[in-house]
């Protein structure tokens, strides 16, 4: 396709649309509920689309890569050709001239850049599910992983150092340093990683801005097709371009819920590695932020460039990880409390909050939601409910990531395994006890819906009854109060 081609296509494709939008690689064209890509005649170095063939390619892997996630709006890829009266039509008889990947148009207002506000929780929770959901599905790619994230770091260095005239040649260089500093420490387990099935053929460029919300649900969009290294990675480098993207926008509450309800979803499918590789999570983190950079920087923003190439390099120091214990009896709001603490402790996006209530539904194979009868809670199935959250804590703590327990901790022998988990990964503690009045609780828990915990008023009231009396050490919080200002308060004592 030669310029003028490309114009005269372009202009034919214009008489048809609405309005079209144009990007380094595609030109956009949005009509009344259908949608046309077409690739642009270029050659980027991270892309080549300068043949026709070259460019049919690409269009059909991402008809086919994106078809598994957002299977309603990718449809097919139409000709474009050259018919005998010297005009223009969709999949004539006449010679193909270009190619273009029809799709359904959905609403621009959708998609979560365009307000990165109306995350709230439970979007939150849903998207790190679906996610996890999409990564337990997707292709191994052994050939990827530890060496397409070497790929990505190695070629952000080069296009960043050509930037430096722009961007300050210390901001740069002390980025560039750090992330391949960290990339020599985190090699073994990034390698571990990808032996042990963590590479696979993800989506590549899972940002805000490739997310939409539809009927409730998140659909994730515009996978990257036309550059391997680029797309066959590890998971949680997939993963942690969203979590940078939120911790980039001061939204961390979304992104450790993220983060939280992905790792209870992949962990059904994945083994303990899964909650080691959070080691690497600031390398990837700053790897992510470094790609937006020498974007934001091809774009002519230059003060966003510079503020991206500072988050990679925050990244790369991270502060030191933290256990806290969030206790009390049903009812008491310990998770939605231990989930408005997670932001403030540890590093980005902040503490993943490792619920015994989850623990359960994943060691049975429930859904996270889905009820367990009775008689599943026997004495050694809830001996082994916390063995596994403590386990779970234990890894995420030793991968330097800070830990919320929510559990009711009502024995004082949890409660000091708790204490002693952090004495023994050297690591601070910090201890909640949520309190309120009986009839208060009883209201709560009668009133739950859609939730993970199985608790009804009897468990409640015979909690109370063995141990109402019991003395607690750790803090206590008035659990009447709004969730938002008794963690703000709680936040401020630890950081005393």
């Amino acid at each position: 396709m030669s310029k003028g081609q490309e114009a005269e296509i372009t202009a034919w494709l214009a008489t048809q649309s609405e309005r079209s939008i144009d990007t380094a690689c595609a030109h956009v064209f949005l009509s009344s509920g259908v949608a046309w890509k077409l690739k642009r005649n270029v050659d980027l170095g991270y892309v080549d689309f300068s043949t026709r063939e070259k460019r049919k390619w690409a269009l059909d892997r991402e008809l086919e890569f994106n078809k598994t996630a957002a299977p309603d709006i990718y449809r097919s890829v139409r000709t474009i050709t050259r018919e005998a009266d010297g005009g223009l039509a969709w999949d004539g008889a006449g010679k193909a001239l270009e190619y273009a990947l029809e799709m359904r148009r959905f609403d621009d207002g959708a998609v979560l850049s365009a307000d990165p506000g109306v995350i709230d929780g439970e979007m939150a929770e849903m998207l790190g599910r679906t996610i996890a959901g999409f990564h337990t599905q997707s292709p191994l790619r052994p050939g990827g992983g530890l060496s397409a994230l070497e790929w990505t770091i190695n070629s952000n260095a080069r296009l960043l150092r050509e930037l430096k005239g722009d961007l300050g040649e210390d901001r740069v260089e002390t980025a560039v340093a750090a992330t391949y500093d960290e990339l020599e420490r985190q090699r073994p387990l990034l390698a571990a990683r990808t032996a042990a099935g963590f590479a696979r053929r993800c989506h590549g460029d899972l940002h805000l801005a490739n997310i939409l919300i539809e009927n409730g649900e998140p659909v994730l969009f515009d996978c990257i097709e036309f550059n391997d290294l680029l797309s066959d990675i590890d998971i949680q480098y997939d993963l942690a371009f969203l979590l940078m993207d939120l911790d980039f926008r001061g939204r961390r509450d979304a992104g450790v819920r993220v983060l939280s309800a992905y790792m209870d979803q992949a962990a059904r499918e994945f083994g303990p590695m899964l909650w080691e590789g959070l080691a690497a999570l600031p390398l990837m983190l700053a790897v992510r932020a470094g790609v937006r950079a020498h974007v934001s920087m091809h774009a002519g923003d230059v003060a966003l460039s510079k503020a991206y190439v500072d988050a990679a390099t925050a990244h790369l120091s991270p502060p030191e990880p933290v256990l806290a214990a969030v206790g009390g009896f049903s009812g008491t709001g310990k998770t939605t409390f231990a989930r408005a603490i997670a932001p403030g402790l540890g590093r980005s996006p902040g503490a993943v909050v490792v619920r015994t209530d989850e623990a359960r539904k994943r060691l049975t194979g429930a859904g996270p939601v889905d009820r367990l009868p009775p008689e599943v809670y026997t004495p050694q199935f809830y001996a082994q409910v916390y063995e596994t959250v403590f386990e779970t804590a234990r890894a995420a703590l030793k991968a330097g990531h800070a830990v919320v327990l929510d559990a009711t901790f009502t024995e004082p022998d949890l409660r000091a395994r708790a204490e002693a988990l952090a004495a023994d990964c050297g690591v601070p503690f910090h201890g909640a006890w949520l309190t309120a009045p009986l009839a208060a609780l009883e209201a709560r828990v009668a009133a739950r819906t859609g939730d993970a915990s199985d608790a009804t008023v009897e468990v409640l009231r015979d909690q109370v009854s063995r141990h109402g009396g019991d003395a607690v050490a750790w803090g206590q919080v008035d659990a009447t109060a709004p969730s938002e200002t008794a963690a703000e308060g709680w936040l401020k004592d630890v950081a005393r």
